[in-house]
């Protein structure tokens, strides 16, 4: 006895309504996969469940491809066909296209985020891993840049310091030179200034009265009464000894 014909209306059931759903769905993927492969179509298979998540399946590695490919149809088609319809109209096939790539791209998101991989097949998980492993590559790659053109500035300007640092040593160097010139010539000055000082000063005189007597040490002559000079005395000129009598 042949199996009856199901009629076609909803589930009442929620259980039988979500198993039913779970096997369909996978048939569904699973007859897209076949065609895709048998006839060498472009598929894209996109599947929303009563709690709003999102199952597909594409034939392309990105999926978005396929649907840009199916929006310039579209468009094109809706130009010929529709050409003369109210701009109200167009707007609102617009908005419903934005709407759709919007949520293509927040599933997208979500994905590269780890979240909603439950009804994601091998296929588009290892399409994923690829993806990700690219966007990595290139992210370490931007990264090592920026630590690299880091790395050169710092010794750029480690060097432009050390240079400095070298002019500045330089020029303390010179001016403790040229103090130390200053301060020898200085004390070479007050050298030859006590010098000269100590030469023009002149020496004390241990004299006493000119006309000497013989109590202060001068010695009389017997014959002719001049007072023979003392010591202190040697040192005057001839001319300024005179004879005690006058």
């Amino acid at each position: 006895m042949g199996r009856g014909r199901v009629q076609l209306k909803r589930i009442e059931n929620k259980i039988n309504r979500q198993v039913t759903f779970s096997k369909r769905r996978s048939g569904l993927l699973k007859k897209a996969h076949e065609i895709s492969v048998l006839c060498d179509a472009e598929v894209a298979l996109i599947v929303f469940s009563t709690k709003g998540k999102l199952f597909e399946y594409s034939s392309d590695p990105c999926m978005e491809r396929i649907l840009e490919r199916y929006e310039r149809y579209s468009y094109a088609e809706r130009q010929l066909v529709v050409s003369d319809q109210p701009q109200s109209e167009n707007w609102t096939l617009e908005h419903a296209k934005l709407k759709a790539r919007l949520e293509v791209l927040q599933k997208n998101q979500r994905n590269f985020m780890g979240q909603d991989l439950d009804g994601l097949s091998i296929k588009e998980l290892q399409n994923l891993e690829h993806q990700l492993d690219s966007a990595l590559k290139h992210i370490r790659s931007r990264k090592n840049q920026l630590m690299y053109e880091s790395i050169s500035e710092l010794n750029k300007k480690d060097k432009a310091l050390q240079e400095q640092n070298n002019t500045l040593a330089k020029k303390i160097k010179e001016k403790e030179k040229a103090l130390a010139a200053q301060q020898a010539q200085f004390e070479r000055q007050a050298d030859e200034m006590d010098l000269a000082s100590s030469v023009l000063v002149p020496q004390p005189l241990e004299t006493s009265n000119i006309r000497g007597s013989s109590q202060v040490g001068g010695d009389v002559g017997d014959n002719d009464g001049i007072v023979t000079p003392t010591r202190a005395n040697a040192i005057l000129p001839p001319w300024m000894l005179r004879p005690t009598n006058e």
